[in-house]
């Protein structure tokens, strides 16, 4: 019976591995023939039925970039690279994307010592920082076991201090993935879908106007109250938008 069950469950699986690859297929002929509605339809199917990765996001980001909508491009090309951060193609195509946008945002400047964090940190991800930590940490054991029975002093002396390094740099990169982690859980990124929206300085339509936004720019939840989210942009301006205005990016 086990045996049966583990058959059918295999054939179940490879039928549905072998219907995306036809989908992923068929859509990249639509978009190889400049038909981008119809690649992005199927894009789209390959989501519905629970699969997702950076070079699906990265299409669909290039499909709504070539229909000329601008929310869902920046929305798409942003998936990608939470999913590969150090790809610059995608990078590259969400910043033509962030072009087309109307919103002007200057950042606050980061400090020195931020700069250095973020641009080192910023080399992997938590999950990168974690799995490097843990193969540092197997050659720190292996230069000390070379250290304890090695017989030469200069050869013990260059395991030893192989060994220190190693364990130093496991501690960096443990550190380097809890600050990555913390980050990406403290950053709730979404993206305006409305062509244009009024960010209220109350969470209600009674509230006075404090700035307006338009569709494709890049704001941060702060928080939800019933209907509406409070909303921080790169400048530090706050204010409060119907929650159907705007796509959280992490809806994975």
């Amino acid at each position: 019976m086990k045996h049966w069950t583990t058959l059918i469950l295999s054939f179940v699986c490879w039928v549905g591995i072998a219907q995306e690859e036809a989908l992923f297929d068929a859509a990249t002929e639509h978009y190889n023939a400049g038909k981008y509605e119809a690649a992005a339809e199927k894009y789209l199917q390959i989501l519905e039925n629970g699969q997702h990765s950076a070079a699906l996001y990265y299409n669909l980001g290039n499909c709504y970039y070539k229909l000329n909508r601008i929310a869902p491009s920046i929305y798409f090309y942003e998936k990608a690279l939470l999913l590969d951060p150090n790809d610059p193609e995608i990078k590259s195509n969400l910043a033509y994307a962030q072009n087309m946008t109307l919103d002007v945002i200057e950042a606050i400047p980061q400090s020195g010592i931020s700069k250095i964090i973020d641009r080192v940190t910023g080399l992997l991800t938590f999950d990168q920082w974690s799995y490097t930590a843990i193969v540092l940490m197997l050659l720190f054991v292996t230069f000390y076991i070379a250290y304890y029975y090695m017989r030469y002093a200069s050869r013990k002396r260059l395991a030893f201090v192989l060994s220190l390094g190693c364990l130093f740099l496991a501690m960096a990169s443990v550190l380097f993935a809890y600050i990555q982690h913390n980050q990406y859980l403290k950053r709730q990124p979404a993206i305006i879908f409305d062509t244009e929206v009024a960010v209220k300085s109350e969470p209600n339509t009674r509230s006075q106007d404090a700035f307006i936004l338009h569709e494709g720019t890049k704001v941060q939840v702060l928080e939800q109250l019933n209907e509406w989210k409070k909303i921080a942009l790169a400048d530090g301006s706050t204010g409060w938008l119907p929650q159907q205005s705007l796509k959280p990016i992490k809806d994975f």
